[in-house]
């Protein structure tokens, strides 16, 4: 097993380190595909140092921030890594973000220059009031200085462990812009103790159809390069060709959400013949229902779909280990190798084993804070008092049983009282998606003007929902009201959109 944090040689590790020790490794093996074309480890490598000579020769050097908004693209990957090399901090952003949140991004990232294309290169370009490159032009300059024999001398800074790496923004239900700050150190520790626990190989297809704007994506990249995989940018596909493209590829590894699943479930029943050969679904965000993991181990045989749980501030918190999905399903699994997690009382006790509390988690990939933001940081990320370690307050609640393993309950919203009992919109939308019928279910906790609903995905009525809910829960858990929807609004993260909800109501959010 990888010692979390370290390289094969016990150096320093980078962002961009990670790829030099691919393409010493595994030159010619191909890194990342799109649906335009490849990159062998060797290419990426040539591209991301003239990339980092790109920025050198327009004045962005160490800490100067570097915003891209595009699609998932092969030369996206190559910026990550270029971007690294230089010192400059990479703000990859998703291209769906609106006009008014854009704008309140770029006044608190103040980049020094943008990298879009199309459309959006132009629409930046309006509102940015730094230069904005667009990709079709300005690659054919970097491709140029790949084929030269060495970058020019002194155009790469000196990169230190605790540099940052990336910012990456956060969606959150306020207007102000959150970016959870990523130095090197955090993210290549966070990255091998991940790969210690899934062990990616050099055999394997990562099929990836997330942007890489969101942490869920980009580790892919990394964990791609450790495991000298594959990585197959898939987020231009339409829904019709998912399957096709992974049976083309070869898909090996699939990260997932449930919305996600739920689609590949849909597909993978109307398709015939061999089905690609997936050997691990990981899973993040909510939990996938029962329904979900038996109809995806039946389309794909033998196929492990591993628990994970997790925040962008430490990127993964837990993951139960492939050779034990099918143990304690309602377990998100054990914590990070090097990492500890702790279930504290509101007086910063611990609690006792089986006991609900504050999930708190301490280690080496617990990121220092948030981008200009030092009183959410402060209140979020607190140093322990007697040992001064520092530690995430990520204000999501769950219990640890007696061997480790978390068990994750919900969020602070998640969480109220209804009737006098305690419970959270988690466990009501579990039981919804235990009914057959019901795809996918979100559930708006009890607020001013509004007693407790649930929305489901379903074709069902919404009277015969609700049955079927106080069949499965206690009286006061059962929603007062079931509408049924043909799909369920999300956010860019593929997470229920609570604000989009409330709107189907005519209300506002808590």
């Amino acid at each position: 097993m990888e010692i979390p944090g370290k390289s094969a040689t016990g150096r320093e590790e980078f962002v961009h380190t990670l790829l030099d020790d691919a393409e010493a490794n595994a030159p010619d093996a191909r890194a990342v595909s799109d649906s335009a074309g490849d990159y062998s480890y060797s290419r990426l490598a040539g591209l991301s140092r003239a990339f980092a000579e790109w920025l050198a020769l327009r004045g962005v050097g160490h800490g100067d921030r570097v915003v891209v908004l595009l699609p998932s693209v092969r030369e996206l990957v190559a910026m990550f890594y270029g971007a690294s090399r230089s010192g400059a901090i990479f703000v990859p952003l998703n291209p769906a973000m609106k006009d008014f949140h854009l704008s309140s991004v770029l006044g608190n990232a103040e980049p020094a220059l943008i990298v879009s294309t199309g459309p959006a290169a132009e629409r930046l370009s309006r509102i940015a009031s730094v230069p904005v490159h667009d990709l079709r032009r300005m690659w054919p300059e970097i491709e140029a200085l790949a084929e030269r024999d060495a970058p020019a001398a002194g155009a790469v800074p000196a990169v230190r462990p605790e540099d940052v790496a990336a910012l990456i923004y956060t969606s959150g239900s306020t207007a102000a812009p959150k970016a959870v700050v990523c130095p090197h150190a955090q993210v290549t520790f966070a990255s091998r103790a991940i790969n210690a626990v899934l062990g990616y190989r050099p055999d394997d297809v990562v099929f990836c159809r997330f942007p890489l704007s969101w942490d869920y994506g980009l580790y892919k990249v990394l964990l791609s390069c450790l495991g000298r995989s594959e990585l197959v940018l898939a987020g231009e596909e339409t829904d019709l060709m998912l399957m096709e493209r992974m049976k083309r590829t070869c898909a090996t590894i699939v990260p997932i959400v449930p919305s996600l699943a739920s689609m590949i479930v849909t597909l993978a029943l109307r398709e015939q013949g061999t089905p690609p050969p997936v050997r691990m679904f990981t899973n993040t965000g909510a939990a996938l229902p029962a329904s979900t993991i038996a109809a995806l181990r039946a389309a794909f045989p033998g196929v492990r779909i591993v628990r994970q749980f997790g925040q962008t501030e430490c990127k993964r918190i837990s993951i139960m280990p492939p050779e034990q999905d099918e143990e304690r399903p309602a377990s998100v699994g054990r914590p990070l190798p090097g990492t500890t997690v702790l279930i504290l009382d509101p007086d910063g006790r611990p609690v006792p084993a089986g006991e609900v509390g504050e999930i708190v988690v301490a280690g080496p990939h617990v990121m220092p804070g948030y981008w200009r933001a030092p009183e959410l940081t402060a209140r979020t990320f607190r140093r322990d008092a007697a040992t001064g370690e520092p530690r995430l307050h990520t204000g999501d609640y769950g219990s640890l049983d007696e061997d480790g393993y978390l068990y994750f309950e919900g969020r602070r919203d998640d969480m109220f009282k209804r009737k006098g009992i305690r419970m959270s919109t988690i466990e009501i939308e579990a039981a919804a998606m235990d009914v057959p019928g019901v795809r996918t279910a979100a559930v708006l906790p009890p607020a001013e003007g509004r007693d407790l609903v649930i929305f489901v995905e379903s074709e069902m009525a919404p009277h015969v929902v609700l049955k079927e809910l106080a069949q499965r829960l206690e009286p006061a858990k059962v929603p007062a009201m079931c509408k049924v929807v043909p799909d369920l609004p999300l956010t860019l993260h593929g997470k229920n959109a609570r604000e989009a909800l409330v709107a189907m109501l005519g209300g506002s959010a808590r």
